[in-house]
């Protein structure tokens, strides 16, 4: 068997190398010859193969990124410098190559590099991308006036790019100017409408200050400018069962699921809202209406997990990764699995496949690796982090439902 797959891998690089003597040009071929030597070559040949490929696609950006990435990963940072700065002489106005070189410098403490390259690149124009990870950096490094002074700058030039409104409003949040935060909620709204995180955002500081009814007008008023979305469907019953409304959140639940009949975010939460004996037909009801969705795959993993069904949990947490590799919180799902029913194998598996994916989304994954304190933690830091937020909400379910 071994043979035979040495025997695939050298017929791939074959196949790889002569179409490469026809179309030396062709982007797409060097890109899957490089992933073909990063899955079963060495580093030596990803990196001469990267070197070669940029010398015909001079212009290729993702050529370079993935070439300094690498040499990233194997803790030759200064290598990784020098290819970005190929990268920008080859390629001086592309905005990739500038924010990959502040993210190098930043990860690996140069604040003052990574602040200069922003600065820099703000000079030529930057684009909104810029001008939120420059108010990133003085976030992080605690100048709260600068990061106010770039979020309020950049917002006159791109007043529809909501991520810097939900920026200013964290910002003023936490410094508990609540009324200031509603002032910039108000002006982002009104040009980012259909900004679902703002509503959110809203929805959870109207019920913080003023209570329940607050929340539940603010997200009426979402789903009337946005209808038909899931998130703010699922953010109402949530919000009634925080408060103990069992009943308001199983009538919103039903609507929700007459207006978005194929949202696998809904299905999965309806799955946990029903007592335990009627899981089961819900479950069926879930898979009949979106059988590939990964949140009704995790969903009926949690409830095979619930009946003690090990191999086939895993086998369904298995599949949730596979078909969303991207979202973290299905990776601390099927790793906390391990830990309660794996071998130390089992649980070695689940991490090193977790940190090859680079997961970045997730309702509990994202908060806590964009948290200041956990900005430059590597994704094992952050899945244990989400590993332990995960039986906090699982705890909070299981006392809502008694």
């Amino acid at each position: 068997m071994c043979y035979y797959s040495d025997y695939v891998i050298e017929t791939a690089r074959a196949i790889y190398a002569h179409a490469l003597t026809v179309f030396l040009t062709k982007k797409s071929i060097w890109l899957k010859a490089a992933q073909l030597e990063k899955s079963h070559g060495t580093r030596e040949s990803q990196d001469a193969l990267l070197r070669k490929a940029v010398t015909y696609r001079l212009q290729a950006e993702v050529l370079w990124l993935m070439g300094a990435k690498e040499k990233w990963l194997a803790g030759d940072v200064l290598a990784a410098r020098a290819i970005l700065q190929e990268a920008y002489a080859a390629i001086p106005n592309s905005e990739e190559i500038w924010i990959a070189t502040f993210k190098l410098e930043f990860e690996n403490h140069e604040p003052e590099r990574a602040r200069m390259l922003l600065a820099k690149a703000r000079e030529r124009g930057g684009t909104e991308r810029v001008w939120m990870k420059s108010a990133i950096v003085e976030r992080e490094l605690g100048n709260l006036d600068e990061e106010r002074k770039l979020l309020a700058e950049g917002l006159k030039g791109f007043p529809s790019f909501f991520k810097l409104w939900l920026m200013l409003v964290q910002l003023e949040e936490w410094l508990t100017h609540l009324e200031k935060a509603k002032e910039a909620y108000d002006s982002g709204l009104k040009h980012c409408s259909k900004s679902i995180p703002l509503w959110l955002s809203l929805a959870n500081l109207e019920e913080k200050m003023n209570g329940l009814t607050k929340a539940r007008a603010v997200l009426s008023m979402a789903r009337k400018k946005n209808p038909q979305n899931p998130e703010l469907w699922l953010a109402a019953v949530r919000a009634e069962l925080r408060n103990g409304n069992k009943r308001e959140a199983d009538i919103l639940m039903a609507k929700a699921l007459q207006e978005c009949s194929n949202s696998g975010i809904l299905w999965a939460a309806s799955i946990e809202m029903v007592p335990r004996p009627q899981r089961k037909t819900k479950s069926m009801d879930a898979l009949k209406k979106c059988d590939h969705d990964p949140h009704v795959i995790a969903a009926m993993a949690k409830l095979l997990w619930l009946y003690r069904k090990v191999d086939k949990a895993r086998t369904w947490l298995n599949r949730a990764v596979t078909l969303a590799l991207d979202i973290g919180d299905f990776w601390a799902l099927y790793y906390k699995f391990e830990l309660q029913n794996g071998t130390d194998e089992d649980q070695k598996d689940v991490l090193k496949r977790c940190i090859a994916a680079e997961p970045k989304h997730g309702e509990k994954w994202k908060p806590i690796s964009k948290a200041v304190e956990n900005s430059h933690q590597p994704t094992e830091a952050i899945l244990k982090k989400a590993v332990v937020a995960l039986g906090k909400e699982e705890s909070a379910a299981e006392n809502n439902r008694q």
